[in-house]
């Protein structure tokens, strides 16, 4: 920001709204509509996850929808206000780091889908994906978190772009784990689909199923919406502040706003605890060969077909 705006407040002929950092007035009809969808979602997740248990993913998805809420408390007091730091630090600081819950959510599911269709087409461990996937995305969150806070508190040019570069760090992090994570989950169910006549009568019950069909393309949508978002940040914050693409409005609402909504409305729509309820604790101790940390292979008799 230039020095001669360094001590601006409010929005004045001599403080106009050009001159700062996004050069526009958040709108306000859209930025209620985000808060309120994610504010609903936020408590949809809270009901799903008691009822049917699924803690880890109900607390990675209601801190998200939290946190975009708190995102968006920020933008609607830049709406009033433009020039106004707290609204600055409480949006930059929540929205960058929101989506990595939701990426989270998304993470938890690929253990649960190797034991469910059989631990033997996965080249990892299944338990080892929550453990790799999670890790990424807090060492994620941590960067975009820090990078955050330090651009959105800094006084100095030089600082605020130290910031911003910490936060593409972590961006560019968590795209990298989104890759590695597509290119996993992608090599596993194309081993499962090679190797179909090996699976167990259970796996390819539940595979068959219009629920599951339904859940995979949910978990589709928020996966690729997730990542077309980080894309567009990385491009955002590559040209520093101030730069066209951070002060495009329209692509803000496109590629940030409703992209974070299809993939939260997708993993609310489509909750595992009604449409994949194998990763619900109540599905896993029932007697037909679904038993937790098992592979549902365990429970039926090895089948001579090599696993390629």
């Amino acid at each position: 920001m230039a020095d001669q705006y360094e001590n601006c407040t409010a929005v004045t002929d001599l403080c106009p709204i050009e001159a700062t950092t996004y050069g526009y007035r958040p709108n306000l009809g859209a930025n209620i509509f985000f808060l309120a969808i994610f504010a609903l979602c936020g408590i949809i997740q809270l009901f799903q996850g008691l009822k049917w248990k699924t803690w880890t993913f109900m607390i990675a998805m209601t801190w998200g929808c939290l946190t975009e809420v708190l995102g968006y408390v920020g933008r609607l007091i830049m709406n009033n206000n433009p020039w106004s730091e707290v609204g600055f630090q409480i949006q930059i600081c929540c929205l960058i780091i929101a989506p990595a819950f939701f990426a989270a959510a998304v993470y938890l599911t690929l253990k649960h889908l190797v034991l469910t269709l059989g631990s033997r087409y996965s080249r990892l461990p299944a338990r080892w994906y929550t453990w790799i996937f999670i890790g990424c995305d807090i060492f994620s969150l941590v960067l975009q978190g820090a990078g955050g806070g330090l651009a959105a508190s800094a006084k100095a040019q030089s600082t605020q772009d130290i910031g911003s570069n910490i936060m593409l760090t972590g961006i560019v992090w968590q795209v990298v784990t989104l890759l590695l994570f597509a290119a996993l989950a992608a090599d596993f169910f194309l081993r499962a689909n090679r190797n179909s006549a090996d699976q167990t009568a259970t796996a390819k019950e539940i595979r068959q199923t219009t629920k599951f069909s339904l859940f995979l393309a949910g978990l589709v949508l928020a996966y690729l919406t997730i990542f077309v978002r980080c894309a567009y940040r990385i491009a955002e914050l590559a040209g520093g502040w101030g730069n066209p693409i951070m002060r495009n409005h329209t692509e803000f609402i496109i590629l940030e706003g409703v992209m974070i909504v299809i993939a939260t409305l997708a993993l609310t729509a489509f909750h595992p605890g009604l449409f994949f309820p194998q990763m619900s604790p109540k599905k896993r101790t029932a007697p037909n060969g679904i038993l937790g940390e098992k592979d549902v292979s365990e429970t039926e008799s090895p089948s001579p077909y090599r696993v390629v």
